[in-house]
């Protein structure tokens, strides 16, 4: 998982087997999202709804240097954080798009230099704030020649801080929130003018179902379908509920249409993507407001109350699965309190639903879960994995935790470490605590663990992920791995990389190989061939191999 400070272009995926302080994977928080660092204060400002509804009026002359012909502008779309921001990225340019902008790889070739942004942590905000000072200069640099250059930032920072962004320098010329993409026309129209625009109000059934993201994956071999929005969960250290409101689902028939298209593109896998994807409710048509309210994993609680009615994730999944049999479906982030029996016995039954589960953990500590408010105690987390490895053999597993959280003692810490010993997953992500404005622990809870504290224990957790998952991928040495082939490994061209079913790297030869289907001739595999691969060595994040065969999902699970 990409760190939430670190620039992913659209082409970003979500699921790195690292374990480090920047890496990142959201489970209350979304997923790639994980409880940031201290945010600033803001400082007093003008009332700032005079922002949220800007005037509409017809669009401005088109300045010196641009002709009436060149229509609205060029836009430079830079994505931080989360996977659910590049989805971001894609619909907010399907949106410009259909309002006739054009797109640009160059900075310097923008009218309008946009930046999906991310508040989860204090890192990522800090690298806008950072990437800002750089763009100042360029926007100096364009009203000198006449060239006006708007910049915009989107996002959760974007609703986090919206009077701060404005007013800071004046740089900023439009401030969208997550649920106000669609304005984006409007508001680059405003600000086309010498005004100042923002819409940060969040809705309540905003899904954007309407809108088929413009897919920016390298090669097209994997796309994420998002699939809900918003969290109700609640964890005290989580700032997602107040930067992307309240879940809400989008209806399972444009869900279907979005994956068809992806299918008839020649995509291989799609990651249903959400801040808790398995507490999905569609309600959009009558028939389904009938049904009874879902039962918790057993020893699983809820800060709210369980609403009844509605198509669930287990429906979803089972319909997205059988659309393309050699297409791979995998999900993220859940929560552990959404795991019915239905939706583990689909995983196991279906070969083409990944067998693979993020259970984020967060602590081995009760007693810090507690105050995380994340609803279970560690005795239930831990049947819940004992289930989930009953339901589903060989089942590969990832989780979060975070390091230092408010009131977390030695012994807490020690929780955690033997918690990663018990379980050991295959894929980690792991963080230092520090809080968020707005959440229930900045109001309720002292962050007292020193700085230099939160690093050592998470430096140990580290450590022991490493070991432990290094011991579970060892166990794959010598099998055979289905891997779908994502394209040339980052360190050799003479190498292919590719994830297996456990979503783990797995690298090998780039080498010609034998093709199931019959075909006599040797053929190299290709970006979205899925290969046979018989593993040589492991280590805590990657598998290597050799190549036996070029195969498809079907015939390698039969």
């Amino acid at each position: 998982m990409q760190g939430c400070g670190r620039v992913l272009r659209a082409a970003g995926r979500l699921g790195s087997v690292a374990a480090s302080p920047g890496a990142s994977r959201g489970a209350s928080c979304g997923p790639g999202e994980r409880p940031g660092g201290r945010g600033a204060a803001l400082p007093p400002g003008p009332d700032l709804r005079h922002f949220l509804r800007a005037p509409p009026g017809p669009p401005p002359p088109p300045g010196p240097e641009r002709g009436a012909a060149a229509g609205p502008g060029t836009v430079y779309l830079e994505t931080y954080g989360c996977q659910m921001n590049v989805n971001d990225t894609e619909i907010a340019w399907a949106i410009l798009q259909k309002n006739g902008y054009t797109r640009t790889k160059e900075v310097d070739e923008a009218d309008v230099i946009l930046l999906v942004t991310c508040s989860v942590r204090e890192k990522a905000e800090q690298a806008i704030w950072n990437r800002l000072q750089h763009l100042k200069a360029l926007k100096a640099r364009r009203q000198q020649d006449r060239l006006p250059l708007r910049i915009g930032i989107l996002g959760c920072m974007a609703e986090r801080l919206k009077e701060e962004i404005l007013h800071r320098e004046k740089l900023v010329d439009i401030v969208a929130g997550p649920d106000a993409y669609r304005d984006l026309p409007r508001l680059l129209a405003v600000a086309e003018s010498g005004q100042q625009a923002a819409n940060v109000l969040l809705s309540l059934d905003e899904t954007y179902a309407d809108i088929l993201p413009v897919q920016t994956s390298a090669g097209g071999t994997t796309a994420f379908v998002s699939i809900m929005r918003g969290c109700d969960n609640m964890c005290s250290y989580c700032i997602v509920p107040f930067t992307r409101g309240r879940e809400r689902s989008r209806p399972i028939a444009s869900i279907l249409q979005e994956v068809k298209m992806l299918s008839d593109q020649g995509v291989k896998e799609v990651t249903l993507l959400g801040q808790n994807v398995n507490s999905f409710r569609d309600m959009s048509e009558v028939q389904f407001q009938s049904a009874a309210a879902p039962v918790l994993s057993r020893g699983f609680s809820t800060v709210y109350k369980a609403k009844p009615g509605g198509l669930r994730f287990a429906h979803l999944l089972d319909q997205v699965s059988r659309i393309d049999p050699e297409m791979r479906i995998r999900f993220t982030s859940p929560h552990p309190k959404d795991f019915p029996d239905e939706v583990l016995q689909l995983i196991q039954e279906r070969h083409n639903i990944c067998k693979q589960l993020h259970l984020p953990a967060q602590s081995g500590s009760t007693r810090v879960l507690e105050a995380m408010r994340r609803g279970y105690t560690r005795e239930a987390y831990l049947e819940l994995v004992h289930h989930v490895r009953d339901s589903i053999p060989g089942v590969s597993l990832s989780s979060d935790f975070i390091a230092g959280f408010c009131g977390e003692t030695e012994e807490d810490h020690q929780q955690t470490v033997s918690l990663l010993q018990k379980v050991r997953y295959n894929v980690g992500f792991l963080f230092a605590y520090s809080m968020r404005q707005k959440t229930r622990a900045y109001h309720r809870l002292q962050d007292d663990v020193p700085a230099d504290v939160k690093q050592r224990r998470l430096q140990e957790l580290i450590a022991v992920f490493r070991e432990e998952a290094a011991k579970a991928n060892e166990a794959m040495v010598g099998q055979s791995q289905l891997v779908l082939v994502e394209g040339p490994s980052k360190r050799s061209a003479s190498e292919l990389c590719g994830r297996n079913d456990g979503n783990i790297k797995v690298i090998f030869p780039d080498a010609e190989i034998k093709d199931a289907a019959g075909c006599k001739a040797l053929v190299r595999a290709q970006p979205g061939d899925y290969v046979l691969v018989k593993v040589t060595s492991a280590s805590s994040q990657t598998l290597k191999g050799v190549p036996l065969c070029r195969t498809t999902l079907a015939c390698s699970t039969a």
